[in-house]
């Protein structure tokens, strides 16, 4: 996972919330962290959807790295050992799903479209006041309009121990701006030899799979509520033009268009990087 932020606050896993009386499908809950957060792998015997508001979340599922951000949920199977990180200030919501009353089931972590009508349904389910007749239309309704998203935002490790030092270096530090040719002569092998386990692993190039992570990366920071100069410093990038130009190329849009307050110089951030000047 990324580098554990100054001031985390690690937890042993994510508490299940207190059980609405009588039968139930769906339980549903919210926090906003005060501080950075982990949480330490860990499994759950129920169906969870993770989503966040004004922030991000990061969970790690063996060699996979998945970045939720506004507007998306992550869902995760009941058993799934997993990991999370969770920016200061995010609103963090999450959802348990009793496995024998939920009529569907993903195999894997699934991205989800977290619709107006979905927050609003699963806000309602909250409450623990409702009557089991009214909880039952609306998990009924939970059901209807739960679908997954169209971008399934996944980063996926090497887990090969010829190019892991790599991952590594640059899940510690995006910014890295090693070439391949000064990889593979660190590494004493051949750039081809790193080319191809690339390839083989995460199905990517050496340039595009740090494209991607650096892209994850990007959307943590600008949440945070960073400008683009900085995050484009911060990934190491010659200039904002070519982060734009790359964020676009992952993401389908400019960062402008994510994060309208990117676009302009930030005077609050929630979550400063280390060592950088924030403009």
């Amino acid at each position: 996972m990324w580098r554990r932020e100054e001031g985390t606050e690690v937890r042993r896993a994510v508490a299940l919330p207190v059980q609405a009386p009588g039968p139930f499908a769906i339980l549903s809950e919210s926090r906003i962290p005060r501080v950075p957060t982990e949480w330490s792998p860990h499994a759950h015997p129920l169906h969870e959807l993770v989503w966040v508001r004004g922030g991000t979340l990061t969970s790690r599922v063996a060699d996979r790295i998945f970045t939720v951000s506004e507007g998306h949920g992550l869902w995760m199977p009941a058993g799934t050992v997993h990991g999370g990180q969770a920016t200061a200030g995010a609103e963090f919501h999450d959802a348990f799903f009793a496995p024998e009353r939920t009529p569907f089931a993903f195999r894997e972590p699934v991205a989800i479209t977290m619709t107006p009508l979905l927050e609003s349904l699963l806000a309602h389910l909250a409450r623990t006041d409702l009557r089991a007749a009214a909880r039952a239309r609306a998990e009924a309704v939970v059901f209807d309009v739960l679908e997954p998203s169209d971008r399934q935002f996944a980063l996926q490790l090497p887990g090969d121990p010829r190019i892991d030092p790599i991952a590594g270096a640059l899940l510690d530090d995006p910014g890295d701006g090693r070439s391949l040719e000064e990889w593979a002569r660190e590494l004493g092998t051949s750039e081809r030899t790193v080319t191809r386990a690339f390839r083989h692993t995460t199905g990517l190039s050496f340039a595009q799979w740090r494209q991607l992570l650096r892209a994850h990366r990007a959307l943590i920071l600008l949440s945070g509520g960073h400008d683009v100069a900085t995050v484009s410093e911060v990934l190491g990038y010659a200039q904002p033009s070519s982060f734009i130009a790359a964020f676009r190329r992952v993401m389908g849009t400019t960062p402008g268009a994510f994060f309208p307050a990117a676009d302009g110089t930030v005077g609050h951030v929630r979550n400063p990087v280390p060592g950088v000047q924030n403009s």
